[in-house]
């Protein structure tokens, strides 16, 4: 095994392991910055218009679902 897919086995490992309730519950209680609340608003507007219907959104979420679980 390479050491680049072995980087990549340990980033999924890492990535993967299931996040403990109470940690969760921190992370969920940090709020939101004005300057990420308007890059989240933009991205939003931009997906948006990009694939304007709920098909369209769904036919891109299955080829990215494809692509990312690759």
């Amino acid at each position: 095994m390479s050491a680049d897919a072995k980087v990549r086995a340990k980033l999924r490992a890492l990535a993967e392991q299931p996040l403990p309730p109470e940690e969760w519950a921190a992370r969920a209680a940090i709020p939101i910055g004005p300057d990420e609340l308007r890059q989240s608003r933009e991205l939003i507007r931009w997906f948006r218009r990009r694939y304007p219907t709920v098909g369209e959104r769904l036919a891109y979420a299955r080829r990215a679902y494809a692509r990312w679980s690759k």
